[in-house]
């Protein structure tokens, strides 16, 4: 399984169940990235989309504890072991986990690439990833040039799951 993540440089990721910052370039990896396979999100990530709807031309599964919830176009799921039997359906490669903080640490211990937008800023925060600089079972395997936008600087990272 893959993870997809935008984070600053201390690691956090959003705001008031808003993104950090949208980087045009950001944007369009993670589209990229993602069409065509399957995302994981919880029901807040989901919230936070434009209108709240699912992503296009995705499958789009939403983890949510509240047992009536439903949403056109998505899979929702109640509990741990259901995302779980729904997610076998799928090979690994073909699914991204997408947010947020919760589902992300959920999920990380199955998860054997991350792909990490990394911006040089440090922003008010009030949900975070977790250090893979600091996870000794994670190793950065890649990363891009230096981009900048506006006067913002990040970089594209891989890191991968050693062993």
């Amino acid at each position: 399984m893959n993870l997809i993540v935008n984070a600053d440089r201390n690691w956090a990721i959003g705001k008031d169940n808003k993104l950090l910052v949208r980087i045009p370039s950001d944007m369009k990896f993670f589209r990229s990235m993602t069409t065509g396979n399957v995302v994981v999100m919880g029901r807040r990530t989901l919230e936070s989309f434009p209108g709240g709807q699912p992503l296009k031309d995705r499958v789009n599964i939403v983890l949510s504890s509240r047992p009536d919830y439903q949403v056109k176009g998505a899979v929702v799921v109640h509990s741990q072991e259901e995302l779980m039997e729904e997610l076998g359906r799928y090979p690994d490669k073909e699914i991204y986990v997408i947010g947020g903080e919760s589902v992300y640490r959920s999920l990380l211990p199955l998860c054997t690439v991350a792909h990490v937008t990394k911006v040089d800023h440090a922003y008010e925060a009030d949900t975070f990833f977790p250090n893979l600089d600091e996870l000794p079972d994670w190793e950065l395997t890649g990363e891009s040039d230096e981009q900048t936008y506006f006067d913002l600087e990040y970089r594209f990272l891989r890191y991968e799951r050693r062993g």
